[in-house]
């Protein structure tokens, strides 16, 4: 089973964009997992390929218009199509880690990038849209969002990274941030490298970097933290 993600959009050329480099560029030469972009634009039906109208009830902006936005999806993701099926919104459920080892391990995903104010509620519902957001901020477009939750996905398809260690001990992996990282030079403007990290014993690092990725998420991230002891109290 191929990762396959299929993007709606009004802006297509803006992908792959950065998916088509480093790691994740490697792996779609390589068919680790496919993309494929769908404009929403060309499932309007008047001469002005229209796919916005004012919002019902009055107010600033334009809203994405419910039948266009179904006949895309549609087209995409029939009916028996397995892949969720997502909407880059600032009102959705915060995209995790959780969540893109999930999505890294299912089929792939169908993905719209909303634009203007929104889009019309009844297609949300109509087609079991699962609203996502990358963060507490307003972008122009789902375009960015979906290229950000995409790269955090992909990277953890089997063959993309040469080293799956590496993505074991990244923040949000297991709950913490990432201890501090070092390397060459000893020295760099008369700072030197912990000297734990230098002593080859292994289990002292290990306490050393546990020590250090507990510290930075207690500091910084106090919610997570929280969530990381409420855990260790229920494996207790």
């Amino acid at each position: 089973m191929t990762f396959k993600a299929t993007i709606l959009t009004l802006y297509p050329d803006m992908f792959p964009g950065p998916l088509g480099h480093s790691l994740s560029g490697r792996a779609l030469d390589k068919g680790l997992w496919q993309l494929e972009t769908s404009q929403i634009r060309d499932f309007a039906t008047d001469k002005h390929r229209s796919v916005d109208d004012t919002p019902a009830g009055g107010g600033a902006g334009m809203v994405l218009r419910a039948d266009i936005l179904a006949r895309a999806i549609d087209a995409a993701a029939p009916a028996e199509d397995p892949r969720p099926r997502l909407l880059m919104s600032p009102r959705g459920a915060p995209f995790t880690q959780d969540r893109a080892h999930e999505l890294a391990e299912g089929p792939g995903a169908v993905i719209v990038c909303g634009r203007f104010e929104g889009v019309d509620q009844r297609v949300i519902d109509a087609r079991g849209l699962e609203e996502v957001s990358v963060g507490d901020y307003i972008l122009s477009g789902g375009e960015i969002g979906a290229l950000t939750m995409l790269d955090a996905v992909v990277r953890l398809i089997p063959g993309v990274m040469g080293n799956m260690d590496s993505a074991e001990t990244e923040s949000f992996e297991g709950g913490l941030l990432e201890h501090p990282q070092y390397t060459r030079p000893a020295e760099f403007e008369g700072l030197t490298i912990p000297e734990v990290l230098t002593s080859g014993n292994h289990r002292k690092i290990h306490e050393w970097r546990m020590a250090e990725a507990e510290r930075l998420t207690r500091e910084r991230r106090p919610d997570l933290w929280d969530a990381y002891m409420a855990d260790e109290d229920d494996v207790d």
